[in-house]
């Protein structure tokens, strides 16, 4: 589920959202390489909550190097019998894994074209997963003409209904150092998403 040159046909707008689903669904899916941090690094920040918040994950990139923030992933969301958080959305919404909204979820991609990754064992609800797909979605990677509003309905069903709670949660857990610049900037943006589809009928 990856974007690729789909991505210079979307409106600059619209790229930019990709943008960012893009990098938050990398850097939750495993832990960031050398050469992410250094690119972490040169983010510059701006004036505005979001713009701050980048410039957090900045400084954060610049305190952290790939050995220490790959132990911070693994306490935080892997673990010898679990991490910190887990960052399904089936887990956040019944409290267990492999739930209806996973099943839910299933349904919605199949009647999208969206195929899960290949060789990924974990449930297509985790985090990186979802946000990947919403690249995909705003991109036209999974050759459909998705409408705004069919953007909100996936957004509002899969994402909204517990992704903001889980970097609130993630900003507060104790493991988490360079993760917690990371949801501050998920939180921040997908408050940006949510409130945006407000305006979408």
């Amino acid at each position: 589920m990856q974007a690729s040159s789909a991505m210079s046909a979307v409106a600059e707008e619209d790229f930019l959202r990709a943008r960012f689903y893009g990098l938050l669904a990398t850097l939750f899916a495993s832990p960031p390489t050398a050469r992410l941090l250094e690119r972490l690094r040169a983010l510059t920040p701006d004036p505005t909550p979001l713009g701050t918040a980048l410039g957090e994950l900045a400084a954060a990139a610049a305190s952290s190097d790939e050995d220490s923030v790959a132990e911070e992933y693994d306490a935080l969301f892997i673990g010898v019998t679990g991490g910190e958080l887990v960052p399904f959305g089936s887990w956040y919404l019944t409290g267990f894994l492999h739930e209806k909204p996973l099943a839910d979820l299933r349904a919605h991609m199949a009647r999208l074209g969206i195929e899960p990754t290949p060789g990924v064992s974990e449930p297509e609800d985790h985090v990186a997963s979802l946000l990947e797909m919403m690249q995909g979605l705003i991109t036209g990677l999974f050759d459909n003409d998705l409408t705004p509003r069919a953007q909100k309905e996936f957004f509002e069903t899969h994402l909204g209904g517990w992704m903001p709670r889980f970097m609130t949660d993630l900003e507060k857990a104790e493991s988490a150092r360079f993760y917690r610049a990371v949801a501050k900037v998920g939180r921040l943006f997908l408050d940006i998403e949510t409130q945006a589809f407000a305006m979408v009928d």
